[in-house]
C-alpha cells in the first residue's frame, strides 16, 4: 500500500480541507485530490464527504483513518530503525497535549528545559480539557498527553507521572485563608468551578460524592471554563475555587491568594501520561519522559 496516499488522506481528515492538506504536505491540491481518488477506487468506498463547508470522513473513511495512522507510524518506526536513529543527535518533533493543571506551569518548564537539552528537537504543546486530550491521543493526533484525571478509554493507556495537590484557593484576606474548615461551612460559600471535562472538577465531584454531596448542593455562582479564568476570578475576590497548588505559586508568593482545606476532602491527584494503546513511542517521546521523570523525582 502506498503510504503517500494514506498520508494525504490523513492530512485532509485532520485539516478538513484539500487546500490546507496540500499546503501542509508541500504539494499541489490536484496532487492530493488524485491520491484520494486512487484510495477510493482501491477500497471501493467513498472516503470523504465533500458536501459541507468542511471536508469530513465518511464512516468508511473514519475506519481507514485509524488504520492509516497505525501504518504510517509503523513505517516511520521501521525507517528509524533501519537508519539507525538510535545513534547520534536526538532529532524530531514532539506533539504533546495537556489539561490546564499540569499544562499551566509544570509541563511548559519541563518542555523548555528538555528542548534546551536537545536543541534539534521541536516541541508543540496544546492545552485542552482532560477529555479532549485523551480523545486526541486516542486518535493519534497527539503522541503524548498529560492529564489530571485518568478517564477510562479503551484507545489509550495511562501511566503515573507526578502527584499534584489540589487546594481551596481564596484571597489572603478571606475568612478561610490558612484554615481547615468544615464541609458545612464550605457549603454556604460562593464557589467558582471549572467547566465539565476539567480534571480538577471531576476530582472535586468524586471527593464530594464520598460524603453524599453533589456539586449542585453547593453555592456554585460561576462556571468559568478552565483554570486560568477561575484563578483570575478568585484573585479578584468573586469566590473560592479548587485549583492545582502548582498553578498558584506566583499568587501565593505575592500574597494575593491563600490556601484552605475542607475537612474530609483530600483532592490530591496523580498526574498521568496518556499514550495511544499499541503505539510504540518515538525516540523523542521516550527521551522526554526519561528526562521529565528524572527532574520530577
Amino acid at each position: 500500500m502506498d503510504t503517500r496516499q494514506l498520508a494525504a488522506f490523513c492530512a485532509v481528515v485532520e485539516q478538513h480541507s484539500f487546500s490546507q492538506a496540500a499546503e501542509r504536505l508541500g504539494v499541489t491540491q490536484p496532487a492530493v485530490s488524485m491520491q484520494i481518488r486512487a484510495l477510493e477506487e482501491r477500497f471501493g468506498h467513498r472516503l470523504l464527504d465533500r458536501s459541507g463547508r468542511r471536508v469530513e470522513p465518511t464512516e468508511a473513511g473514519q475506519r481507514l483513518y485509524r488504520g492509516a495512522q497505525r501504518l504510517i507510524a509503523l513505517e516511520e518506526q521501521l525507517l528509524d530503525e533501519v537508519a539507525g536513529v538510535d545513534e547520534g543527535e536526538l532529532k524530531g518533533r514532539l506533539e504533546i497535549g495537556s489539561s490546564t493543571g499540569p499544562g499551566d506551569h509544570v509541563l511548559p518548564l519541563l518542555l523548555c528545559e528538555f528542548q534546551r537539552h536537545s536543541p534539534a528537537v521541536s516541541i508543540a504543546l496544546s492545552i485542552f480539557d482532560t477529555q479532549t486530550v485523551v480523545e486526541r491521543v486516542a486518535e493519534r493526533e497527539l503522541e503524548l498527553g498529560v492529564v489530571g484525571a485518568a478517564r477510562k478509554h479503551r484507545g489509550v493507556v495511562f501511566e503515573p507521572f507526578f502527584r499534584d495537590d489540589v487546594v481551596l484557593a481564596c484571597t489572603s484576606s478571606h475568612r478561610f485563608a490558612g484554615r481547615t474548615i468544615s464541609l458545612e461551612e464550605f457549603r454556604s460559600e460562593p464557589l467558582i468551578v471549572m467547566q465539565e471535562g476539567a480534571g480538577v472538577r471531576q476530582l472535586l465531584e468524586d471527593e464530594l460524592r464520598k460524603h453524599g454531596v453533589r456539586l449542585r448542593d453547593l453555592d456554585v455562582r460561576l462556571e468559568l471554563g478552565l483554570q486560568e479564568s477561575v484563578r483570575s476570578a478568585v484573585v479578584a475576590g468573586y469566590g473560592v475555587a479548587f485549583i492545582s497548588h502548582s498553578a498558584l505559586e506566583a499568587e501565593l508568593a505575592a500574597g494575593q491568594l491563600a490556601c484552605a482545606r475542607v475537612e474530609g476532602l483530600d483532592p490530591a491527584r496523580e498526574i498521568s501520561i496518556v499514550q495511544a494503546s499499541g503505539r510504540s513511542p518515538t525516540r523523542v517521546a521516550e527521551a522526554f519522559l526519561a528526562f521529565a521523570r528524572e527532574r520530577l523525582t
